[in-house]
């Protein structure tokens, strides 16, 4: 299996962050496997579909992305081909650009937690997508120190907006709400055994139907569809790190049935297990 690689960014003399535009006449050719790098890298893809790997987490992006993935995070080039005249724009820079004793302002606190949230990885929707998206494109036309404001506001806006977990193995980290830390956490060292509503709702000490509403109030999915997933993104990681046979993956990532791991895993993906692992080892630059 290869290591992950690490990537030296070379960030302009003249500037505190590396601004790089890919398309069909400048691919970006290079680390499309996985690779980590101390530098936060915001990533904005304007149209198409591809796949979105930012540490555990394995899933298909079919109409553009936006993404923020922490420092020394690993995750793969989210483009690899433009064949379909799409643009990523790709933004890079260090935890400490701003400066030690500017990240500690007031007014800079949002964005100073925006980055330790982005340890595990940040997916964000419309609307900010699209406008966000629109900015980052128009960078490229700024001078050094109105672009330095632009890619500010731009980070001040992602804090203050909606964002997806990726990896939610660490989301109990970040959030704030302990009932849901300690739900979290509950999957993350139950995951491989059975797990039922009765025993989540036991654990929340509420009645299995407010126990649903509050779960999917708080989270936007099912408590059953997150153990899944949650199983589901373990597996991939499993697939993709190990060489171990799929059905001992299958049970190793708490499910008891192997049609059934085979029928979700499709659900997320769109490919079997097998077909995925061959896929990450011969697209993604994996070896076994």
């Amino acid at each position: 299996m290869s290591k992950f690689i690490f990537e030296k960014i070379q960030t302009p003399l003249e500037r505190s962050f590396k601004y790089s535009v890919f398309d069909q006449k400048k691919p970006n050719i290079k680390n499309f496997n996985w690779h980590y790098h101390p530098e936060i890298e915001l990533v904005y893809i304007d149209s198409g579909s591809g796949i979105k790997g930012v540490g555990n987490h394995l899933s298909n992006y079919y109409n553009g992305d936006l993404v923020l993935v922490g420092s020394n995070v690993r995750h793969m080039g989210f483009t690899e081909s433009f064949l379909d005249g799409k643009t990523e724009v790709v933004v890079q820079f260090k935890p400490e650009f701003l400066g030690n004793s500017l990240i500690n302002t007031p007014e800079l606190k949002n964005i100073s937690k925006l980055f330790f949230k982005a340890k595990s990885g940040l997916s964000f929707p419309e609307p900010v997508r699209t406008e966000v998206g629109e900015a980052l494109l128009g960078l490229q036309y700024e001078s050094y120190f109105q672009g330095f404001i632009t890619l500010l506001d731009i980070l001040n806006k992602l804090s203050n907006s909606y964002s997806i977990n990726l990896n939610d193995s660490n989301f109990e980290e970040i959030n704030e709400n302990n009932q849901l830390k300690r739900l979290f956490n509950f999957v993350k060292y139950n995951f491989n055994d059975e797990i039922t509503l009765k025993q989540a709702s036991e654990k929340a000490s509420m009645t299995t139907p407010a126990f649903c509403r509050y779960f999917k109030k708080n989270t936007g999915k099912t408590f059953i569809g997150y153990v899944n997933e949650y199983r589901i993104n373990h597996a991939c990681k499993l697939l993709i790190e190990t060489n171990n046979d799929i059905k001992s993956i299958c049970y190793d990532s708490g499910f008891n049935n192997f049609s059934n791991f085979v029928r979700f895993f499709r659900r997320y993906h769109g490919l079997s297990p097998k077909q995925f692992r061959k896929k990450m080892y011969r697209q993604k630059g994996l070896k076994n």
